[in-house]
């Protein structure tokens, strides 16, 4: 198998849950059938709440850049990242090693489009700095799709930060599924769970709304880099 290589932290819950996907992801008999990983689990990155939405914030990317090469030092044949917001840096990170960068917001746009149809709404549950970069909206609109995001965006800044202070806890999933139920009742009937805060609340989107996570996406990228395409297709 080929070791991939993480930049993690952002956050660290979101951090372990993916690599308790990927785990998940392979039937494994044995510890030696499973994805080797290394993993920068770097809650240091500087704040991207900051950087982007306040304005304030030291620039991420030239930290992001230091631990892709530090992981394709220590071996990683591949890089992926857990954060969707954190994806606006992605260019500093390409540049800064050869090894594959595992795009989740490239590879999530395609599933988006691909279930959405064109002339479609996706709607996009995230951080509202995502919405302000137009992270998806470019990707999107290439494949005749529309972004639509929630009209609360203070709501769903403040269910990220309660998720990342004390947890996913109901408060939290009231604001998602809020959110979820209000992009349905706007035309968004395909939702993207984008950010991986929010992935750690499942089951929280409209019972109506085809949503899928981001993060599995990533995950079954991850699996189909490390094994070479082999075994089952969970994505």
């Amino acid at each position: 198998m080929r070791r991939v290589g993480i930049l993690g932290g952002m956050g660290p819950q979101a951090t372990i849950l993916l690599m308790q996907r990927v785990l998940d992801a392979i039937p494994a008999v044995d510890d030696a059938d499973h994805i080797p990983l290394l993993v920068d689990q770097n809650p240091q990155v500087p704040s991207r709440i900051r950087r982007l939405i306040e304005g304030t914030g030291e620039d991420p990317a030239p930290v992001l850049a230091d631990m892709a090469r530090r992981l394709v030092a220590g071996g990683a044949e591949a890089l992926a990242m857990p954060c969707n917001t954190a994806h606006h840096y992605a260019p500093a990170i390409r540049s800064a090693v050869t090894v594959p960068f595992i795009d989740m917001v490239d590879l999530s746009v395609t599933k988006a489009a691909k279930l959405a149809g064109p002339d479609e709404q996706v709607g996009i549950l995230a951080s509202p700095a995502v919405r302000r970069i137009g992270l998806f909206d470019a990707a999107l609109a290439r494949s005749g799709v529309a972004a639509l995001y929630p009209k609360d965006e203070a709501a769903m800044l403040g269910a990220i930060r309660q998720i990342k202070a004390g947890g996913p806890g109901p408060e939290a999933r009231a604001i998602l599924r809020g959110a979820s139920d209000g992009l349905l009742q706007r035309g968004a009937s395909v939702q993207m769970i984008a950010c991986t805060e929010f992935s750690l609340v499942p089951g929280a989107t409209a019972e109506d709304a085809v949503a899928f996570d981001t993060l599995d996406v990533l995950v079954e990228a991850i699996r189909v880099f490390a094994t070479d395409g082999r075994g089952r297709q969970t994505a």
